[in-house]
């Protein structure tokens, strides 16, 4: 098959042929029809995961068709139209035994732990407890925009951030996840503040509804009695400060400014990606204001049914978040082109030649 190859990190990956892959034990190979270009990606490519091993395949939000079953699946057969959460649970440990597969404790992740989808093939472990059935009205490219942003902010504004109709909701940066969480909130009948840097990532949050747009940059650089500036453009948007405050990029300034623009008993709920070592947060504010600070981490196989009720139905529309498809002999530039930002919109992958 034909597959991007990382044979150095941070080094440009390219084209390669490679061997197909066989079904693991309890697991499926599925014939990729379409994957997402994510961040996390971008974050693999340059060696962030220690996990990766090389030579590597990235990829992780993906959708196709099951052409091969190992050993002990009983629910898929070959022609499934399939997609799969970025976390692939072993379905055994006690997180799972939860219900909690997103963050289970031996879980399998497509592209990071093992050979991802940007390729022709890729492997799904533990199919009958991680593969979602395609309706087939729903397009390859909509299914695998679910499989890590839409999904991750599905579940960071709806179950973890507890979202209620008439609070004031903030996105912290608006790429893929973050416009996935503007449109999700706006569904769920919030008022929201877009926050990017970019004014083309500000004008796609106002189209999807978003009620007020902040430039970080154009705020006052120092911050005022220690608030950053743009948690007080946020507070005074809100009158007050928001209700649920999202982390959509994952930047130490991000988080913080997240934490300080809540209200009283607000919740921030933390979606991109942090480096490791310390972040600073204003905990005497989260002590006296009873803040809430939350993790949200993908979300797991059974709860993708609201969830495609809502896409069937059109009152999520994940395919408008899709700015450009692409080949895979186009991935390895537009994997480097993320070093200088992400782009507006998520971009989509179809492997086929």
């Amino acid at each position: 098959m034909r597959a991007v190859l990382v044979e150095e990190f941070g080094r440009l990956p390219e084209v390669r042929r490679v061997d197909d892959p066989a079904p693991p034990p309890g697991g499926v190979v599925v014939r990729v029809e379409a994957t997402g270009l994510c961040r996390s990606d971008w974050h693999g490519w340059l060696g962030h995961d220690p996990g990766i091993a090389l030579p590597h395949v990235p990829g992780h939000e993906l959708a196709g068709v099951v052409v091969a079953s190992g050993a002990g699946v009983s629910r898929w057969r070959e022609g499934a139209r399939v997609t799969a959460p970025f976390v692939c649970a072993c379905g055994s440990c006690p997180a799972c035994a939860r219900g909690d597969q997103q963050v289970c404790e031996r879980q399998q992740q497509p592209g990071f732990t093992h050979w991802g989808s940007f390729a022709e093939l890729v492997t799904v472990h533990q199919a009958d407890v991680n593969l979602v059935a395609l309706p087939e009205s729903m397009a390859y490219t909509t299914a695998a925009a679910l499989g890590c942003r839409f999904a991750t902010a599905h579940r960071a504004v709806v179950a973890q951030g507890r979202v209620r109709s008439g609070e004031w909701v903030v996105v912290h940066g608006c790429g893929g996840v973050g416009l996935s969480a503007v449109m999700i909130a706006v569904a769920a009948g919030a008022h929201v503040v877009a926050v990017d840097p970019s004014p083309r990532a500000r004008g796609a949050a106002r189209a999807l509804g978003a009620a007020v747009c902040l430039d970080p940059a154009a705020q006052d650089a120092a911050p005022a009695g220690g608030v950053p500036a743009v948690a007080a453009a946020v507070r005074e948007a809100t009158g007050g400060g928001a209700h649920l405050s999202l982390d959509a990029l994952g930047s130490a300034a991000t988080c913080a400014a997240s934490v300080w623009g809540l209200r009283t008993r607000g919740r921030h709920v933390q979606v991109g990606l942090l480096p490791a070592g310390g972040t600073a947060v204003p905990m005497d504010r989260v002590l006296a204001l009873e803040l809430e600070l939350l993790g949200s981490h993908g979300m797991a196989a059974h709860a993708y049914p609201e969830l495609m009720r809502q896409v069937a139905a059109g009152t999520l529309r994940p395919d408008l978040l899709i700015g450009s498809v692409i080949g895979l002999p186009d991935v390895p530039a537009a994997l480097a082109a993320m070093s200088e930002g992400s782009p507006a919109g998520m971009t989509m992958i179809t492997p086929a030649p």
